[in-house]
């Protein structure tokens, strides 16, 4: 028999969500105390496992952070065979997999909210390759791995779609993001960070500043 699915939490918790390749350790944190909540519900994922990338990764604490002080719940996890949650890295397919769980609970949990989708790094490859099936309201991509990975079979996304990159990242290759957003046609809102590396070091304030700015028109109202 599965597990059942823990109810969604009203205070800031960890727990345990069953997932495909087994239970996944899921972060919940509501909207700060003195901003007014709002029906909306953001899962920020997490920088690639095989390189050290968990949910507690200062750049997506800092995403979810950030949205967080605009009232939205946030719900952080681990992908299989990362931290706590079983299984193992599957290179990004069973990944996609691990998200969809996730959202699915959300949208079963709390079918009022809106549905956001963020992502830094591979968190950010993933969200992308999710985002057709899963049709979030709005999807933040930190720093997408083009170049790094398979980006030219994804199916681009036709919700609000904000892309922050740091313009000295050491990792991805900005040029290569640029390109590949100008090459499929991509309707994204571009934030280029100057001077600003994979991991926003020094910059991280300007990170929040970046995406408040950048999402605060697709809020949704306190009603719904």
């Amino acid at each position: 028999m599965p597990d059942a699915l823990p109810a969604f939490p009203t205070e800031a918790a960890s727990l345990r969500l069953p997932g495909p390749a087994g239970a996944l350790e899921v972060a919940v944190d509501p909207p700060d105390a003195d901003v007014a909540p709002l029906p909306l519900v953001a899962i920020v994922c997490h920088p690639l496992p095989t390189e050290g990338g968990t949910m507690h990764n200062k750049v997506v604490t800092m995403a979810a952070r950030s949205l967080r002080e605009l009232g939205a719940t946030t719900v952080r996890f681990n992908f299989r065979g990362t931290g706590n949650s079983e299984g193992a890295f599957d290179e990004g397919v069973g990944e996609v997999e691990d998200l969809r769980a996730a959202a699915a609970w959300v949208r079963a949990q709390r079918p009022q909210a809106t549905l956001w989708l963020a992502g830094f790094s591979f968190g950010a490859y993933v969200t992308l390759r999710a985002a057709a099936s899963l049709q979030p309201a709005l999807l933040l991509s930190i720093a997408p791995p083009a170049g790094r990975w398979e980006f030219d079979d994804i199916d681009l996304p036709t919700m609000p779609w904000l892309v922050i990159q740091g313009e000295a990242d050491e990792i991805v290759d900005p040029q290569a993001v640029y390109d590949w957003l100008e090459r499929s046609g991509a309707q994204a809102e571009l934030v280029r960070m100057p001077d600003t590396s994979h991991f926003f070091h020094r910059k991280l304030i300007d990170l929040r500043g970046a995406i408040k700015h950048g999402v605060r028109a697709y809020l949704p109202t306190a009603d719904g």
